[in-house]
């Protein structure tokens, strides 16, 4: 039965191709949200004609507002494709918007081109190559599982790329779904199954001096010259502070395993040159592990920079915290990341390696609801976001194969 099912997904690669080209055509472009109707009303199309049952949910605008004021004019929609009934429900997820494509580009970002085995274009790896990867698998099995147990659904998303918030968060927290299983297509590439993520804790350390004439300093207390004194505790005593813990499994790249800290990726404060600045603040961005849990490494940030606050009593050292990202983990003795191993084994020869990303992902939504979910989709990676974006075709059909194994694992068969 699956050799029959990889020999109809075979017979529907142009199909596949079509529709990633026609969807990379409409410009999502994150920020602001621009033509996600568009992308939507296509996307409904592309689900009836797979005979699915289609929902459209529009983000409420004050929920948009409460997480993205900036981006509240700009609609916001989840779309979900639904066929089956019962459990185990299984869902694919996907974000159907895309960064800007900025500059540098040889082609046309949003006029996609076939070329040398890879489809280019803005949006092609990240992530519509993987959301053409989920329709794929979707029709062969389909075609060539006349039944099966449980549910099938698809969810596209908009705004992973700006934290997922109005996307795949309003999906789970607002209850429009709740899967037993979760597969997000995220470009993880098709020899590497993300288990897990880090998380992210991101604050300013704000330095309060006193403002003056250049001509007099002494008269002012150079908040620029305490924050350089700061950042320097925090480039020693914080980093060797954090860098004592070490992840258990294993990542992409092995120097991901440890808790990191990048210092002054943002710096504000500074007038003018013959000012004496009263103010200056330097960024945070503290990459967590998933043994660890927010609530600890807010609590360790805030009493470090008390004692910095006591130590530098010149001036007042505050903390502002700005964001806050979960972890994510999934067991890998769960049945989906066993069944996902087994399929993706069938279709590359080899077992895929079992990593944590060092970035943020959606899937954070999923496990702090107990839902397990994955990631794993086309790549290459490393060209998300990038001049020239492309998708590797002959990944995006491997991806593809391997999700109509682990529908047919989950769904056809007993788990």
């Amino acid at each position: 039965m699956i050799s029959r099912l990889l020999e109809t997904l075979e017979g529907y690669r142009e199909w596949a191709l079509k529709v990633l080209s026609e969807m990379v055509s409409i410009p999502t472009v994150n920020p602001p949200g621009d033509k996600y109707e568009e992308f939507v009303e296509y996307a409904e199309r592309v689900f009836r004609d797979l005979n699915m049952d289609v929902e459209t949910f529009q983000v409420p605008k004050g929920y948009v507002a409460k997480h993205y004021p900036d981006y509240a004019e700009y609609p916001r929609y989840v779309v979900v494709g639904r066929m089956g009934s019962g459990k185990p429900v299984v869902q694919f997820n996907g974000h159907y918007d895309v960064v800007p494509p900025g500059s540098g580009w040889s082609r046309d970002p949003f006029k996609p081109l076939i070329e040398g085995g890879k489809l280019y274009g803005r949006g092609a790896v990240d992530m519509k190559g993987g959301i053409a990867s989920i329709l794929l698998a979707i029709k062969a099995f389909t075609e060539t599982i006349e039944s099966f147990q449980g549910s099938l659904e698809v969810a596209l998303v908009p705004d992973e790329e700006i934290g997922g918030a109005t996307g795949t968060g309003y999906l789970v927290e607002e209850r429009v779904s709740k899967p037993d299983y979760a597969v997000i297509a995220e470009p993880s590439g098709v020899n590497s199954v993300w288990i897990g993520h880090k998380g992210a804790f991101w604050a300013f350390v704000e330095i309060y001096g006193r403002q003056a004439h250049g001509s007099t300093p002494w008269k002012g207390i150079n908040a620029f010259e305490y924050m350089v004194r700061v950042a320097q505790r925090f480039m020693e005593d914080y980093k060797r502070l954090i860098e004592r813990k070490s992840s258990y499994y294993e990542y992409e790249d092995p120097e991901g395993a440890k808790p990191t800290v990048t210092i002054g990726g943002e710096v504000r404060g500074g007038a003018k040159v013959n000012i004496v600045p009263g103010y200056y603040a330097f960024s945070i961005d503290r990459r967590v592990i998933p043994e660890e849990s927010l609530e600890e490494v807010e609590k360790e940030f805030l009493e470090f920079v008390e004692e910095l606050a006591r130590e530098f009593r010149e001036v007042r050292v505050k903390a502002k915290v700005r964001n806050k990202l979960p972890p994510a983990f999934t067991d890998p003795n769960s049945v989906l990341v066993r069944r996902m191993v087994e399929a993706v084994s069938e279709v590359t020869g080899r077992k895929p390696r079992l990593t944590v990303c060092l970035g943020g992902l959606d899937m954070h939504y999923y496990t702090e609801k107990g839902i397990s979910a994955i990631t794993y989709g086309p790549g290459p990676m490393d060209k998300a976001h990038i001049s020239d974006e492309y998708v590797s075709i002959d990944e995006l059909i491997k991806a593809s194969k391997a999700y109509a194994i682990l529908l047919y694992k989950l769904l056809a068969r007993s788990t």
